[in-house]
């Protein structure tokens, strides 16, 4: 099997995590992996797991930008030459890549949708999904068939699983020593590793630190991350007094280490269609809070492996986040579940086998 992944892409991020995940994966099952994209900073990982790559300009969020048939024309012998199979896109911008490198070339195209997209008319009249469209989660389906028509039949629901090896729980040894690397100081920490944008709900977090600061004066907040809302974020922090209480890192690969640094990790997102740093945060058995949205609540059963606050409620957050950094039980309590959960869950290896099983339904499809 011959498969081309297109991303706009190779930075640091969920997508790319995903598809390093799929091309290992499918590398070690003897297939042959090529990658479309712009580039980026994680693209020697993938030449490491032996992946043909090919450089495209598809930097862009318009389905109608010129980088888009520049790309096609770039790849349209490419795909005839290297007998590709399967082309599986990872954004809207590259459906409409995929939808036309696969209809000139008559083969398979797949989509995953790993979030949810704005209802624009255009998606409607030019859904390009695909032969089969992959949701990350089971709130990213329902969102496909109530916003976008897409029937159930044709949506496999595959959760974004991870090398559960990778991750482990942290001994004090190790966290105090990654606390005084980072530069943090002897408090308990709360941390949040997500890009720097609106709908992960940073703004909430911060104001809910300087509520849980009232009574636990030495919390400390760890945001891990980059992204717009970067500037706005310092500012807030500045304008609320907590810039000794609060620590910015950027976007890590290793995302082990400073998980490791945290005692309790927030992911307030306004939408989310799955949260590959939840799912990290819980396998390392750290105790979790989230929003309760989207694809969160599919990683989060309420009191059992994590807790669930409502979002854009910074009260909310703050009432969880003194909850948990009160009780250490509770914390370690959850954290076990949660770790628990993930591996029993979320493994990369059953996201290979699921996924390869939606490529082998879809290549019958065509003979």
């Amino acid at each position: 099997m011959n498969i081309l992944y297109l991303t706009n892409h190779l930075n640091i991020g969920g997508i790319t995590s995903y598809v390093l995940a799929l091309t290992k994966g499918f590398r070690q099952k003897g297939y042959k992996v090529y990658i479309a994209s712009s580039g980026g900073a994680l693209l020697l990982r993938f030449v490491e797991e032996k992946a043909t790559y090919v450089h495209i300009p598809i930097r862009t969020k318009s389905e109608i930008s010129p980088k888009i048939i520049i790309s096609f024309w770039k790849l349209a012998g490419f795909i005839k030459k290297n007998s590709i199979d399967i082309v599986h896109s990872h954004s809207r911008t590259t459906q409409v890549l995929g939808a036309l490198l696969a209809n000139w070339a008559g083969i398979v195209h797949v989509s995953t949708c790993h979030g949810f997209f704005k209802k624009r008319l255009s998606r409607r009249l030019f859904p390009c999904w695909g032969e089969r469209v992959i949701a990350i989660s089971e709130a990213v389906k329902e969102h496909l068939v109530k916003d976008f028509c897409v029937s159930e039949e044709k949506i496999s629901v595959i959760r974004h699983g991870i090398d559960v090896n990778d991750y482990r729980v942290a001994s004090t040894e190790y966290r105090a020593e990654i606390k005084r690397k980072i530069g943090l100081g002897e408090g308990p920490v709360v941390g949040i590793v997500a890009r720097l944008s609106e709908e992960k709900g940073h703004v909430y977090l911060i104001e809910a630190i300087k509520k849980t600061a009232e009574q636990i004066p030495n919390v400390q907040l760890l945001i891990v991350g980059e992204g717009r809302m970067k500037e706005k974020i310092l500012n807030l922090t500045k304008g609320l007094g907590l810039e000794k209480r609060i620590f910015f890192l950027p976007s890590v690969l290793n995302t082990q280490e400073v998980l490791s640094a945290m005692d309790v990790f927030v992911l307030p997102s306004l939408k989310e269609g799955l949260g590959l740093s939840l799912i990290e945060a819980m396998a390392c058995g750290l105790a979790v809070i989230g929003s309760d949205i989207g694809g969160i609540k599919s990683l989060i059963k309420h009191r059992y492996n994590g807790l669930l606050v409502k979002p854009a409620d910074s009260q909310g957050l703050a009432d969880a986040i003194l909850e948990l950094l009160s009780n250490p039980e509770e914390r370690k309590a959850l954290g076990s579940k949660g770790e628990f959960f993930i591996s029993e869950n979320f493994r990369e290896e059953k996201m290979i086998l699921e996924t390869e099983d939606v490529y082998r339904k879809c290549l019958n499809l065509k003979k």
